[in-house]
């Protein structure tokens, strides 16, 4: 069980990460739409914003309270 500090924190940490993937989402649509000829971009940008999700992902299952406990 997480005390209320590390709670914060990763919560804290998760509004930054969700911040930063909704702003690749942003990031990717103009680029797609403004240089369609950059693909190698906009592949950077989608990695980038997996690597975001597959994170974001990790931090909230910390904050599932454990069942089997």
């Amino acid at each position: 069980m997480l005390d209320s500090i590390s709670q914060r924190r990763i919560t804290a940490q998760l509004f930054e990460l969700k911040s930063e993937h909704r702003d690749l989402d942003t990031a990717i649509a103009l680029l797609d739409r403004n240089k369609p000829e950059d693909e190698l971009s906009v592949k950077r940008l989608k990695k980038r914003k997996l690597k975001i999700k597959d994170q974001i992902a990790q931090l909230e299952n910390l904050l599932i309270p454990d069942l089997n406990a």
